[in-house]
């Protein structure tokens, strides 16, 4: 079904990835926001901590082109 030319995917009973997670979290709404709370931080600790430091020496960013003048 689409609202405004925008196609809604909870039309058919689909939420998506995130409502997918909220329902399977245990517990009452605070809760769920709590896990939630600590799993976005556990997302970022891992991205910050093992993810970033590895794909830095694949990345360009110290290729600079500038020079001294």
């Amino acid at each position: 079904m689409q609202y405004g030319g925008i196609l809604v995917p909870w039309w058919n009973g689909r939420d998506g990835m995130y409502g997918w997670i909220w329902r399977h979290l245990p517990g009452n709404a605070w809760v769920r926001a709590l896990i939630s709370l600590v799993l976005v931080l556990a997302v970022v600790y891992v991205l910050f901590q093992y993810v970033f430091p590895w794909a830095e020496p694949l990345l360009p960013f110290n290729d600079v082109t500038v020079d001294n003048q």
